[in-house]
């Protein structure tokens, strides 16, 4: 099997180099021209070098880990944000279909308009909030026009490479003495670990039964705020040994209303995955779990 991985630098792509390997051949690229092999294309902002690259490379699976997610900055470029998270997916789309190639695209939770407090199904009607949610789901229509497709809804993503949450978190309570956190947008925070073993579980899958593919919820099990998330990292660290100067009892709760963003948040981020679970045979593990383990790597601590 011959694999080609977009967007190898994010942090779910760093973590699908790893888990990929183990299927085939993995041709992994960036957005970067020098950090590709010579004549292969990376960059979603360039169309047809994207079309060339895969003719070039030929692959049996396209797997697209590259986006614009920057979500507030998505409001002052949303032509960038188009090309990025709409037009380039329909390039791969319809190069996938030509080749016969699986073609496998990650989606969020922002493409429903988060209202309501039960957790969101495939099936449930979106209506995204954001130019970013905007071009999510312009996106994932792209990528269904593809039979062999395979879309996974994911929220809250990090890993332990980049930055994310938890780590701003560490570094905030590290320099104050107390912070404020949003306390009503509730979701589950999901691994790039988790995301990337389950890709290379359902690729597997795929390949003998092509009937699955389609369009999955993939979070973590549970939920949590982002009030509760940080109070969880601060606790984890404190009994990890790590410095701190706000402790997780020093974390205020605010409201999405009091703090002003560009784009608007989706308070209600929860994602069912019965669907997925049944079908590829998978138990997800508790948020807390992965969120734990991050926390050990980063930290240094054992």
């Amino acid at each position: 099997m011959k694999i080609l991985l977009l967007g190898r630098g994010g942090q779910v792509g760093w973590e699908l180099q790893r888990s990929l390997s183990v299927l085939g051949e993995v041709v992994a690229l960036d957005s970067a021209p020098a950090d590709n092999p010579t004549g292969l294309c990376g960059n979603f902002a360039d169309l047809d070098g994207l079309a060339q690259t895969v003719r070039t490379v030929h692959p049996d699976v396209i797997v697209n880990a590259a986006a614009h997610t920057a979500v507030d900055k998505a409001e002052s470029e949303p032509a960038l944000a188009r090309t990025i998270n709409a037009l380039a997916p329909g390039v791969l789309a319809a190069e996938a279909t030509t080749l016969g190639a699986w073609l496998v695209h990650y989606s969020t939770d922002y493409v429903f308009d988060g209202s309501g407090q039960q957790p969101w199904r495939e099936t449930d009607a979106t209506g995204p909030l954001s130019v970013y949610g905007q071009t999510k789901l312009q996106g994932e229509q792209a990528v269904a026009s593809t039979p062999k497709h395979l879309i996974l809804r994911t929220s809250w993503v990090y890993g332990a490479r980049g930055g994310n949450f938890a780590k701003t978190m560490l570094r905030l309570a590290g320099e104050r003495d107390a912070l404020t956190v949003i306390d009503d947008q509730f979701g589950a925070p999901t691994s790039a670990e988790l995301l990337a073993d389950v890709t290379a579980h359902a690729i597997r899958a795929l390949e003998t039964r092509p009937e699955l593919a389609g369009l999955y919820h993939c979070v973590a099990a549970g939920e949590t705020s982002w009030h509760g998330y940080a109070r969880f990292v601060l606790e984890q660290a404190h009994a990890l040994g790590y410095p701190l100067k706000a402790s997780a009892n020093q974390v205020a709760a605010i409201s999405t209303a009091s703090y002003s963003t560009p784009a608007k948040r989706p308070l209600n981020s929860r994602l069912d995955t019965h669907k997925l679970q049944c079908a590829f045979g998978l138990s997800l593990p508790p948020w807390q779990q992965g969120v734990a383990r991050m926390l050990t790597e980063i930290t240094g601590k054992q």
